[in-house]
């Protein structure tokens, strides 16, 4: 395939992911970094024009390829800068204007207009730099569900960057190696081939990354609780099915402490039921401070919640859930000037030998907040408290 095929193939690549990551853009919700790759496919876009252009009209200037190659440097920011966007972190726009500059006023210089071999050691090193930016964060992500997403991405920018170093090398080793201006020997096609693969998968690898990230966001609200962000019983099924066979297996204790907010009608009927939702919450937050980290939070529907916890024995649940009823039991709800006072009724039950299911424990741990209801509200009732109250009658 001669240089000039390879320039159309690439600016027609270059096109198509520009074109799909704004048209990706216009579709999801305007999620972060897509508008960069977009503008990344723009730079090659125009990269490929200056090169076609010179390629119709056989210009062999240095300053059509200090345009081209600032282009093509850009371009390549332009992928970083939209991962890191998407990771949360600054762009950092401001370095590439550097880059840029840098890379016009370097081919100003006899050892950059002297050949296109020499151009190609000059500006390795800068390529392979940005191309690192894109490699590092994403090896430091943590190893959970949404980091295969980026492992394309990764291994793309790797393979690419391999490629350059081994053509620098054997530039540098074979000083007599001749290239010419938009010519079509071998390591120049190597590298034009390379430029078409890459501008293909890049643009595929970051379309992967951004509908990962939109699957497992659809997946998080389907098993989350929108009013305190709590897991729903959705998610207790598949969490407490896990744990529960894990515990059988591994003989540690697993409990669910339940409780659910004393006097709910009354704050709703009286207070309107937006001061419920903030006592709801209320709640949650005041709970989830009380907890541990790992612990399972749940909302298991209106007033009432509840918390799985592995690990503990029964004295360390026991403090857990009276830890949990007395810190909301002394922080009262504050809402336009009024104090209202909020306390919870608990129940506490850890798995047995003779449970079948998690959900005996969490039965259990139902009927003692109940026991905690009839008996005065805002206390910790144990299971077995229930079990030897049946044995003596």
């Amino acid at each position: 395939m001669d240089a000039f095929t390879l320039i159309v193939a690439s600016g027609l690549a270059a096109v198509i992911m520009a074109a799909a990551m704004l048209m990706l853009y216009r579709a999801s919700s305007r999620a972060a970094g897509l508008l960069d790759w977009s503008m990344a496919g723009a730079f090659f876009v125009a990269s490929n024009l200056v090169a076609f252009s010179a390629a119709l009209a056989d210009l062999h200037d240095v300053r059509i390829a200090a345009l081209g190659n600032a282009l093509y440097i850009a371009g390549h920011f332009g992928i970083v800068a939209g991962l890191r966007r998407h990771l949360g972190l600054p762009p950092r726009y401001w370095l590439l204007a550097v880059l840029v500059v840098g890379v016009l006023l370097l081919h100003q210089t006899a050892f950059a207009a002297q050949s296109v071999a020499n151009r190609l050691l000059l500006f390795t090193p800068i390529i392979v730099s940005i191309n690192a930016c894109a490699v590092w964060p994403l090896w430091r992500l943590p190893r959970d569900g949404a980091r295969a997403a980026y492992m394309p991405l990764m291994v793309l920018e790797l393979l690419f960057m391999t490629q350059m170093i081994v053509r620098a090398c054997y530039i540098a080793f074979h000083r007599t190696t001749t290239l010419t201006f938009l010519g079509s020997q071998s390591l120049q096609t190597l590298g034009s081939l390379s430029v078409f693969v890459f501008l293909m998968v890049a643009g595929m690898s970051c379309a992967l990354i951004v509908i990962r990230e939109q699957q497992l966001a659809l997946r998080k609200a389907s098993l989350t609780d929108s009013l305190t962000g709590w897991l729903n019983r959705r998610a207790l099924h598949d969490i407490a099915d896990r744990e529960f066979v894990r515990a059988v297996r591994t003989q540690q204790p697993m409990a669910f402490i339940t409780f659910d907010i004393d006097h709910f009608k009354s704050i709703n009927d009286r207070h309107g039921h937006s001061t419920g939702d903030l006592a709801i919450r209320h709640v949650t937050v005041l709970a989830a401070q009380a907890l541990r980290g790992y612990d399972g939070l749940f909302r298991l529907g209106g007033e009432e919640f509840a918390v799985l916890i592995t690990g503990s024995d029964d004295d360390a649940s026991l403090c857990i859930a009276e830890r949990v009823r007395d810190l909301i039991a002394r922080t009262p709800l504050q809402v336009d000037g009024k104090t209202i006072p909020m306390t919870v009724s608990v129940g506490l039950a850890g798995c047995t030998a003779d449970d079948t299911s998690w959900e005996d424990a969490l039965r259990r741990a139902d009927l003692a907040l109940y026991r905690s209801k009839q008996t005065g509200r805002n206390r910790v009732t144990r299971a077995e408290e229930l079990e030897r109250d049946s044995a003596a009658a």
